[in-house]
């Protein structure tokens, strides 16, 4: 074994476990901290959704795997439930422009669904082009800055039956929808984000198998994860072959970047297996992404299993910032599973609902390790599934603090999303985590937005930033 796993194994452990590398993340600390005052001019504090999750009514590949179960005849959804009318954002968007509002951000990161867009190969739907228009117009009336992401998990029913991801055509069909989308909203969108967690994307559905397709083939996952990177590339130029400066009056050039998954994996020792394990799941899950972009060349590689290389014309500096979506941390020790890896939380950790570690000095880790990209930082995601929504006050707190301590050692950031503006479908859970900044209330027709403790800590946010929440 190459050295390097074992040396990434090593920094993580005293990364994470040497308190004087970082500051202080004691409570009292966090609390007593002003929120948002240390956070630099421009700013944009916002939430993030995506288009399967809320619009409701979307038929694509995610709508199809939801109505359908494993061989051993569990549901794909862990709740048996299906998207359905989501939180009917698409009938009730001037609804949740208000929220916003009310929550005093500036800015708000949303996707656009290729399903609607181009239903069948070539066609196009004028009517959804025309709402997400006046979506984009609507934020920018109000002050919001739109942040649009073009691949937010689903594909058109007729891109994942003719082999998805895995399939090179994909890209071909993808980049003419981005150059599409490009031309829609070109005048009205500044922020764009082409792939949102490709690595997720491409684990969970490829190897774990418990996302669309359902497959379980390592080296399926990593051609996906490596198409996805290429796709990016080539959204990238066609968002800027179509950039509109000026267009909207405000001199802003296109800013194109993407949203990568990051989670902290700590070895579950400081034994030698444990640490390599540790580091070469590092260095897949949240180093393959950067050190592409960074080089122009994906270089993927699974022990025993996959090793992948390729040269991507337009790859290296495709972006204009780096987008973070984090949410927690694991512990890692070796298995027999095709990652070599077994994740856990130890007992007694504090977790959210969903049994994820909550652990704020994560973020300021990765903000600091990412610094040295040279790029401008957007935290893309995060947020917690907290049934109650007592909790999350203090989570939002502890994850602003992280990322204002991040700008105070010197990483330039420049936007922070929490997810999610409002509970949603969340994915192969179903409805049952709770996620959102608003609580949508599924036993009535209407599903009722309801405002959680946290709306008052992020307003505290937004008023220091110089914000003005509406009442």
């Amino acid at each position: 074994m190459s050295p390097r796993p074992l040396l990434l194994g090593l920094g993580l452990a005293l990364l994470a476990g040497c308190g004087e590398q970082r500051p202080s993340f004691e409570p009292e600390k966090v609390n007593a901290t002003p929120l948002g005052k240390a956070l630099p001019r421009g700013f944009l504090l916002g939430t993030s959704t995506a288009s399967h999750q809320i619009e409701g009514g979307n038929e694509n590949d995610w709508a199809s795997w939801e109505r359908a179960s494993f061989p051993d005849g569990t549901p794909h959804i862990h709740d048996r439930s299906v998207s359905g009318p989501a939180t009917d954002s698409w009938n009730r968007f001037d609804e949740d422009v208000t929220l916003m509002k009310r929550l005093g951000s500036n800015a708000y990161r949303f996707s656009v669904e290729w399903s609607r867009l181009e239903p069948v190969p070539g066609e196009w739907n004028a009517e959804a082009a025309a709402r997400y228009r006046q979506w984009a117009q609507a934020l920018r009336a109000q002050g919001i800055e739109p942040v649009v992401t073009l691949h937010h998990f689903t594909l058109p029913t007729w891109v994942a039956e003719s082999g998805g991801w895995e399939n090179p055509a994909t890209l071909d069909a993808f980049e003419r929808f981005a150059g599409h989308v490009a031309h829609l909203l070109g005048g009205e969108v500044d922020w764009w984000c082409t792939i949102n967690e490709p690595n997720v994307y491409a684990v969970f559905g490829y190897m774990d198998g418990v996302w669309p397709p359902g497959k379980k083939d390592t080296k399926a996952m990593a051609t996906v994860l490596a198409n996805l990177i290429e796709a990016h590339a080539r959204a990238a130029r066609q968002l800027r072959t179509h950039d509109q400066v000026d267009a909207d009056g405000d001199g802003k050039a296109t800013l194109v970047g993407l949203a990568h998954h990051v989670r902290v994996f700590q070895p579950a020792s400081g034994s030698t297996t444990d640490l390599a394990v540790a580091g070469l799941t590092d260095e897949f899950f949240n180093e393959s992404v950067p050190n592409a972009l960074r080089t122009g060349r994906i270089s993927l590689s699974v022990p025993g299993s996959v090793s992948l290389q390729r040269d991507v014309p337009g790859l290296q500096g495709s972006i204009d910032y780096f987008g973070i979506n984090y949410y927690s941390r694991d512990h890692v020790r070796q298995d027999a599973s095709p990652s070599f890896s077994h994740k856990y939380v130890p007992r007694g950790r504090d977790t959210n609902d969903l049994g994820w570690e909550l652990y704020p000095e994560g973020l300021y880790l990765f903000l600091k390790r990412y610094a040295a990209l040279g790029l401008p930082l957007v935290v893309t995601e995060n947020g917690m599934d907290d049934r109650t929504g007592e909790r999350r006050p203090y989570y939002l707190r502890s994850h602003l603090y992280a990322v204002e301590q991040a700008v105070a050692a010197g990483a330039d950031v420049r936007g922070y999303f929490h997810w999610s503006l409002l509970d949603n479908f969340e994915w192969a859970e179903g409805y049952e985590p709770r996620f959102g900044l608003f609580r949508v209330d599924r036993s009535i027709p209407e599903l009722g937005r309801q405002a959680t403790p946290a709306v008052e800590t992020f307003r505290e946010a937004a008023r220091n930033l110089g914000l003005t929440p509406t009442p």
